[in-house]
């Protein structure tokens, strides 16, 4: 199952049993891979927050009624946004294919104001992010914290997030067959 480079772009699906509330049965993308560590955004865990509530002084996400994930548990002080969108929100750094990371603020605002249901295609915000340092990815990946998997960029922007863990382990195929339906913790069979 661990046969994938982890790279940007990469999926990783927490094992069935991984009990840490932070990624009990999350997805997380991996966005950075590199020697110092890896930087990445957990995708299936809602806030029930939205641009409105936290960005209430800005002058365009302000208005947004736009849904903020959780990205992961480090520095809930920042936000991040993922998009497909490059051509109307320019400057975001490529992840993989289409899908960026960050870019113009005034650009997504606009969207967001201007299109909300284009915007909920093409983008996903995120309060926090998933971060390790130098070979901790490798690490839990080969102790079995992690599976990696393919990314499917339809799914990200498609589908409802709460069944975005077993829709995720079904895709590495096989080796990972049944473990979609196990519950997060053990204890709970």
């Amino acid at each position: 199952m661990t046969e994938l480079r982890v790279q940007p772009g990469t999926l990783l699906a927490a094992w069935p049993d991984l009990v840490d509330p932070n990624f009990m049965h999350a997805v997380v993308l991996v966005v950075s891979h590199e020697e110092q560590g890896a930087f990445g955004l957990v995708l299936n865990r809602s806030s029930g927050l939205t641009t409105r509530r936290l960005l209430s002084q800005h002058p365009l996400l302000g208005r947004a009624d736009f849904p903020v994930a959780i990205g992961g548990p480090v520095d809930h002080r920042t936000m991040h946004f993922l998009h497909t969108l490059p051509g109307e929100i320019p400057g975001g750094v490529p992840v993989e294919g289409d899908l960026h990371l960050g870019g113009d603020l005034e650009a997504l605002g606009r969207l967001l104001v201007a299109d909300p249901a284009r915007a909920r295609r093409g983008v996903r915000m995120f309060l926090g992010y998933s971060g390790w340092s130098s070979g901790q990815l490798e690490a839990e990946i080969q102790t079995g914290s992690w599976m990696p998997a393919r990314l499917d960029v339809a799914r990200l922007f498609g589908g409802p997030i709460d069944e975005l863990w077993r829709d995720t382990v079904r895709s590495i195929g096989p080796l990972a067959r049944g473990m979609e339906h196990l519950p997060p913790d053990p204890h709970w069979n």
